[in-house]
């Protein structure tokens, strides 16, 4: 749902059409399906053979992308990228795809994820004499291809890949192929699919079916694909390793239609819901969701529990940017904007509200404040995550670990704070297995194990800031 305050900021999404005409065109129609990984900014690339060309701006993907827009995305290859900045600023300079003109002639590139390692490759490349010219860790990539010695494009993208650490889902358009890669534990979602006689790489499934695509399989944790005329080539850049797939895309930034590291986030959800049913019922009336993204775990847990299901809040889907003055000095706007109760189903009745996680607990706070005063007779809160602990470092925007209620307060101590009758959360057991593969997971935001370990303090420290420094600059915009 992303309410402010309440939930983790989406990180971004990805696209990319090979050997296809009209693909600039299809991979912006492509991103209205992933809007929801990212608000800020989007971008498309495009190659007609001969010409690299990128348009970015700020704002939605429909604001960007107008009607004569549109009709100048000429080519025949394409990426396209929606942006949520995590530790990097939300300017234009940012926003993606990166493009630049270098030897090997001119090179786009669209990322998701976030490189542990990228500020420590960005202060030597400075001390060579290297300029950058944006605060995004996707910008040390293209200088890593750019100053590759390597005999071939392909080469250069994979040894610019061997050098950095953490979480990335790469796309990479020069004049006539599209590079994919992914990492080798496989952080973020990457799935290829197959657009009539062309291939189509996107961050869900959901970008395929909005173009009338079809979903064939995930691209693997440490593989390049390399799409150009003479159709796919797979190419193994790492072994295979242990896997850390991010458990948080099954609980919340992925859409309930996609299919992400091969299973369906729709199945996982109600399985998430049930299991919490099971380890959590209460005695109550109707169970209701906190929209949208708690809706299937809801419906999970209400089959599971045998109450029934009611569309109990109503989201405002158009809500924008939002100033309330001081002056009106009404408490609880901000949650107001969003979410109504429906009075006539809450009035007198013993509700369970599921949402999917609990970040700072203030807005959780107010939302309850507002379902009481429309007459609920007891609340009852679970929510089908465990608590937040720690914050992500790989492609999320969290808050730093001290605002998470969940790092220093007990599950008593906070259903106290939210004034809520009783507050339970899926366990880490039961969340692992709704996912149906326990031990291919990262979950380092509910155990703080973080699978890739920082090259010092000072990494840590700066993705904690969330700030550049004049010494070291920025580690990452995603």
């Amino acid at each position: 749902m992303g309410a402010e305050g309440r939930h983790w900021r989406e990180e971004c999404g990805v696209v990319g059409v090979a050997g296809c005409a009209g693909a600039g065109e299809l991979s912006a129609l492509a991103l209205h399906a992933l809007q929801h990984r990212g608000q800020e900014s989007a971008g498309v690339s495009t190659s007609d053979g001969h010409t690299v060309r990128t348009h970015r701006a700020m704002g939605l993907v429909a604001d960007v992308f107008t009607e004569a827009v549109v009709k100048s995305l000429d080519g025949t290859f394409s990426i396209g990228h929606v942006r949520y900045s995590t530790t990097g600023s939300s300017q234009l300079e940012n926003a993606q795809p990166l493009q630049v003109t270098c030897h090997r002639g001119t090179v786009a590139v669209a990322h998701n994820g976030n490189l542990v390692n990228a500020h420590l490759l960005r202060r030597e490349m400075e001390r060579d004499g290297s300029i950058f010219s944006t605060t995004s860790d996707t910008e040390v990539i293209l200088h890593l291809i750019a100053r590759s010695r390597a005999a071939s494009f392909e080469d250069a993208v994979a040894e610019a890949v061997g050098k950095v650490k953490g979480a990335y889902c790469l796309l990479v358009l020069c004049r006539d192929k599209l590079i994919a890669a992914r990492d080798p534990r496989g952080f973020r979602p990457l799935c290829l699919g197959r657009y009539r006689d062309s291939y189509v790489i996107a961050s869900e499934s959901c970008a395929f079916d909005i173009i009338g695509g079809t979903y064939l399989r995930d691209v693997e944790p440490g593989e390049m694909v390399v799409l150009d005329g003479n159709g796919l080539t797979s190419r193994r850049l790492a072994p295979r390793g242990e896997i850390t797939q991010c458990v948080f895309e099954h609980i919340y930034f992925s859409r309930p239609d996609s299919t992400i590291f091969g299973v369906s986030v729709d199945e996982t959800r109600r399985r998430c819901g049930e299991i919490l049913g099971q380890e959590s019922p209460a005695d109550a009336d109707f169970v209701c969701a906190v929209p949208d993204s708690s809706n299937t775990a809801a419906l999970g847990y209400a089959r599971q529990t045998g109450l029934p299901y009611e569309l109990a809040l109503i989201r405002n889907h158009y809500v924008g940017r939002t100033f309330i003055s001081p002056a009106q000095k009404v408490r609880d706007m901000s949650v107001r904007i969003k979410f109504n109760p429906v009075r006539r189903l809450i009035e007198g009745k013993r509700v369970v509200v599921i949402d999917d996680s609990i970040v700072r607990g203030t807005t959780m706070r107010k939302l309850v404040k507002l379902i009481r005063a429309a007459g609920a007779a007891e609340v009852h809160l679970r929510i089908a995550s465990p608590p937040v602990t720690h914050p992500c470092y790989y492609g999320i925007d969290t808050p730093v670990r001290k605002e998470l209620i969940g790092s220093s307060h007990t599950v008593d101590e906070i259903a106290t704070y939210l004034r809520v009758d009783s507050l339970a959360y899926l366990s880490l057991e039961g969340l692992l297995r709704a996912t149906g593969n326990p031990s291919a997971h990262c979950a380092a935001c509910f155990t703080g194990n973080y699978p890739v370990p920082f090259e010092n303090e000072l990494s840590k420290e700066i993705l904690d800031r969330g700030a550049a420094t004049p010494e070291v600059g920025s580690p990452g915009a995603r």
